[in-house]
């Protein structure tokens, strides 16, 4: 799998994980662990996914991912979040989020959501 990801959460450990199961699949990985970081990132690294998750410190993750569909309408991003709500992941989706995944997540979830973003399914 040939792909540049950028993996956006506030914690260490999130970002450490996803990082391996993605390089290991042959992905690039580029990290953000802000909104804000985030969305300077996907402007300068163009990655052609996005996991993005939705809590954290100073930006909600839906306020990046509605900033990131208007930089690029195109854009592919999976949610990637311990927020089990129904409310939230119907928000995600209608926010144009490709895939949710709840925390704590494993391998064949996040390649699988990997493929279906990269795919163009939304």
């Amino acid at each position: 799998m040939n792909a540049k990801v950028l993996i956006v959460d506030d914690s260490a450990l999130t970002r450490r994980s996803l990082r391996q199961i993605l390089e290991t699949a042959g992905c690039e990985v580029v990290e953000a662990e802000n909104g804000l970081d985030a969305l300077e990132r996907y402007f300068l690294d163009k990655p052609d996914v996005v996991m993005l998750d939705l809590v954290m410190h100073g930006m909600y993750g839906l306020e990046v991912l509605q900033k990131i569909r208007e930089l690029d309408p195109r854009a592919r991003v999976v949610v990637v979040s311990a927020d089990v709500q129904t409310s939230s992941q119907d928000m995600a989706g209608e926010a144009g989020a490709a895939a949710f995944i709840n925390k704590p997540f494993d391998r064949t979830d996040i390649l699988a959501a990997l493929d279906a973003a990269l795919a163009g399914a939304r």
